[in-house]
């Protein structure tokens, strides 16, 4: 995620209605509400879904796990702050604030409200003033209850998950480019910035159409893979561009465009196979 601002939008996170319970999620720790007519055939299909967390995972957690991931928490030396919780939430990005402001709007006195104004004073750098030392203590504490776990992929789908997911469709990409566009959100953010995801995007484009445009549905994807490894080599934390030449890359060398199972990758050196 990128350390300039993601955007108003991001800060202003709705005062959604607590969902008590995991309980209250699908088995793969989703909230239930695939739409009609697209299972089986996009991202949000529950199954998809989970195989997105789990290659997401891969590289930034370096496991398949990624449910055992809500209390992670620690400062990557990355220059964005501290990184915690499933999708690597950063104290310097703006995503963990406005992550722990939705909490605390659901849940007055939980264990991190009273490190808002430190959260809200490091934004922007990578700074741990007013968080060291009791910050991460009370980030792996919060992690022990369902609300902070539901706020956590609450906060994993509005910001990168659903935008990714609904802009693919538009640029008619199926599973394959959904999640391309998804892992792009993710590291990226999703601002307009040259190396944000949107500026992604504009570099691909005068290189190929997308499909809905006209254009090949493969030779786009790699168009955009090329304008993202453009982009991870500008920043030092990501010049390994494995997850996406080793993994990505290779799901599209075999014409895997419904990223269907089995899947085999590597991401940073370490091989994964899901099936």
């Amino acid at each position: 995620m990128l350390l300039t601002a993601l955007g108003a939008s991001l800060l202003a996170a709705p005062a959604l209605a607590y969902q008590a319970a995991d309980a209250a999620t699908t088995a793969d720790g989703t909230a239930d509400g695939t739409a009609e007519g697209t299972a089986g055939t996009g991202l949000d299909d529950p199954a998809k879904k989970d195989i997105a967390m789990r290659l997401v995972s891969s590289a930034e957690n370096s496991s398949l796990d990624w449910e055992e991931k809500y209390a992670y928490i620690e400062d990557i030396g990355d220059g964005r702050g501290y990184t915690g919780g499933v999708i690597g939430f950063c104290s310097g990005t703006g995503d963990m604030l406005a992550l722990v402001e939705l909490h605390t709007e659901r849940v007055a006195d939980n264990p991190l409200a009273g490190w808002l104004t430190a959260l809200r004073a490091v934004s922007g750098t990578d700074s741990h003033e007013g968080l060291d030392p009791g910050f991460p203590d009370a980030w792996r504490e919060a992690a022990g209850t369902a609300a902070f776990r539901t706020a956590q992929r609450d906060e994993r789908d509005r910001v990168y998950f659903d935008p990714a997911v609904a802009g693919a469709r538009e640029d008619g990409l199926g599973a394959l480019g959904q999640f391309v566009y998804y892992d792009a959100m993710v590291m990226h953010g999703p601002g307009t910035d040259a190396l944000g995801f949107g500026g992604i995007r504009d570099r691909a484009l005068p290189q190929a159409a997308s499909p809905t445009e006209g254009g090949d549905e493969a030779g786009y994807l790699h168009a955009f893979l090329d304008a993202r490894v453009w982009a991870m080599e500008q920043e030092e934390a990501h010049s390994d561009v494995s997850r996406v030449e080793t993994a990505q890359r290779v799901f599209l060398a075999a014409g895997n465009l419904d990223l269907e199972l089995p899947l085999n990758w590597q991401v940073y050196g370490d091989s994964y196979t899901l099936s």
